[in-house]
């Protein structure tokens, strides 16, 4: 029993292409989290882009601007952990769980 090597290249040609709607699926999606109690919103794409940040006027305090500053932080990186999770999740489905380097 011999390695089909044309085999291999059709499936790996089936798997570009759902791994390429998979991305044009995560690029509409989003992605929102917040801080302080919703005192900051941050909205991100599935590519990692944040698209909106939002902040209630009753939070931007001139004396603790540092307070302000972490709970941007807070949200972005929560929102942008969001998008990671999904797209990792979807795409396990298409590579079966394999952890394909770039993916």
């Amino acid at each position: 029993m011999g390695f089909n090597y044309g085999e291999m290249m059709k499936q790996a040609k089936i798997m570009q292409k759902q791994m390429e709607k998979v991305q044009e699926e995560l690029k509409d999606m989003k992605f929102e989290a917040s801080a302080g109690g919703g005192a900051v919103k941050v909205t991100v794409n599935g590519e990692q882009d944040v698209l909106e940040v939002k902040i209630n006027k009753d939070v931007a305090d001139p004396d603790d601007i540092e307070m302000l500053e972490d709970m941007v932080l807070v949200a972005v990186n929560d929102a942008i952990k969001q998008s990671k999770d999904e797209a990792k999740n979807k795409l396990a489905g298409v590579t079966g769980g394999l952890n394909i380097p770039g993916f």
